[in-house]
């Protein structure tokens, strides 16, 4: 039996979702609290490996079981947020195919990255700067990101994708208020540190360092070195992740 599980966590107190050894990481919880739950050893794969400090509102991974239990599955809801940290909530559980895979059947992952720009003893999940962007000229330098195009520029250096070509559908600045602003880009599939090496290049144009069609030189020298230096991982949500093929809740 596949499901997919829906999630959400706050990421700043765990060393991305992958496991790893020694250290704490969301699929490592994840998966101890299900095993407990339904008896049985579970390995769940994530749609995407959040890094050290990345939040996900809505994170989507799935598992298998061996034992199908009796009734409806929905009410384990509550034992598994029992067992998970406060920092972890699973949110729903979706019935798929047998096949279903969370991370390469996903078509679409949407980022928001957000960011002040005055004191705010509550922007803990913010970044702040020490400058007034400019938001048009950031928009303007964010265009040459859309469609498909090779994004190594952007990724951590060290990666072993098949390939580093992403496609682009949204990439856009947005002034919340007077002292926040939140950018959002939304792409088939991400590469390492894209989206925070992608807005630290944004805001060296925001600061003025750069003119807006530097972005477009740095995409295309394909080269990390090019890029403007990458911003924290704690302002950075996974926000969405859309599938071919409608997910069904279990009640």
């Amino acid at each position: 039996m596949r499901l997919f599980i829906q999630l959400s966590y706050d990421g700043s107190s765990f060393c991305g979702w992958q496991v790893q050894a020694n250290s704490p990481t969301v699929q490592q919880e994840v998966e101890r609290a299900l095993s407990i739950v339904f008896g049985e050893k579970i390995t769940v794969v994530g749609a995407g490996r959040t890094d050290t400090g990345v939040n996900a509102r809505h994170f989507i991974a799935h598992f298998s079981l061996e034992a199908v239990p009796d009734g409806s599955i929905a009410p384990y809801l509550r034992k598994i947020n029992a067992i998970l940290p406060p920092a972890i909530v699973a949110e729903a559980f979706y019935q798929v195919p047998d096949t279903a895979h969370a991370r390469f059947d996903a078509v679409s992952r949407t980022y928001r990255y957000y960011i002040h720009t005055a004191k705010d003893p509550f922007a803990r999940h913010s970044c702040r700067i020490w400058f007034s962007p400019d938001v048009e000229a950031m928009n303007r330098a964010a265009l040459p990101l859309l469609g498909r195009h090779d994004f190594s520029s952007f990724e951590k250096t060290g990666g072993a994708n098949k390939t580093d070509i992403c496609t682009v559908t949204e990439a856009r600045w947005e002034a919340l208020d007077d002292t926040h602003l939140v950018f959002t880009i939304t792409a088939d599939r991400f590469l390492r540190n894209m989206v925070r090496a992608t807005v630290g290049t944004l805001l060296e144009v925001g600061r003025g360092r750069r003119a807006p069609e530097w972005v477009a030189d740095v995409l295309e020298a394909r080269d990390r070195g090019q890029a403007g230096q990458s911003v924290i991982g704690e302002a950075l949500f996974l926000e969405d992740i859309r599938y071919p093929y409608p997910l069904i809740t279990i009640k």
